[in-house]
């Protein structure tokens, strides 16, 4: 199979070639923050861009991969050491100016992969904003979430979503230098209103994640396995290649 179409190994006269049959940009948005004691903080970025590598092969030859937004939206793991966040408004401007320029040379319709769910809301608002201010088509997609019921019959854990049973699942598989396998924890979980803003509470609200779990971790670690992670990713390409296939 001819190589895929990555803009960050390619040369112009390469990116002019395929241009004659890509029909969608694929814009993987990642994160900067803690992942408690056994995952780098690079985590969601590199997730990120190995899901849209994949996805971009299975794709080939209609879909280029963009580079990586490697930050997010990450004000709920400030407290941590390194976390960088950046502004909804900043992740706004930045895709603004990504999706401009590509609409240049001739990209009308484009696909947010993102890795942290912090950034789920503010890609709603973006998709809004700028489909129509540049006239473009915008999709956006969490990367394995397509994959739930694989997660629900593997993953042991009631509560989890960070640095936990899934993610460690899926780093193990897709890019395990990111992993101190040495140092794998369950989440230390303490007490707090937390639990009252949580997904299927009668309230939502902002908390820190330090308020949540004192080791930064969400679900138990522990029982990840690069086999779990094998069968949530490639269920999640396999249905995200579908799904892309059909709206382009």
């Amino acid at each position: 199979m001819p190589s895929p179409y990555f803009l960050t190994e390619m040369t112009w006269p390469e990116v002019e070639q395929a241009l004659k049959t890509v029909k969608i940009a694929i814009i993987p948005l990642g994160a900067h923050e803690q992942h408690g004691p056994h995952m780098v903080e690079s985590c969601d970025a590199v997730l990120a861009e190995e899901m849209g590598k994949r996805l971009t092969e299975r794709l080939y030859p209609e879909a280029v991969l963009t580079p990586a937004i490697n930050m997010g939206v990450s004000p709920h793991h400030i407290h941590f050491p390194g976390t960088i966040s950046l502004e909804p408004t900043t992740v706004i401007a930045i895709l603004r100016d990504m999706i401009k320029s590509l609409k240049q040379h001739g990209i009308k319709q484009f696909l947010i992969l993102n890795s942290h769910g912090g950034n789920q809301s503010t890609l709603g608002v973006a998709s809004d904003m700028l489909t129509g201010e540049l006239d473009v088509r915008i999709y956006y997609a969490k990367t394995t979430a397509s994959a739930k019921d694989v997660m629900d019959r593997r993953i042991e854990s009631k509560l989890y979503g960070h640095s936990c049973d899934r993610e460690v699942s899926e780093a193990l598989y897709l890019a395990p230098h990111l992993v101190r396998t040495d140092k794998l924890e369950a989440a230390d979980y303490q007490e707090g209103r937390w639990k009252k803003l949580r997904p299927g509470n009668p309230l939502q609200g902002f908390y820190y994640y330090d308020e949540m779990t004192r080791n930064g971790c969400i679900g138990d670690a522990t029982k990840a396995s690069e086999d779990i992670g094998k069968e949530i990713v490639e269920t999640a390409l396999e249905r995200l290649t579908k799904a892309v296939k059909e709206v382009i």
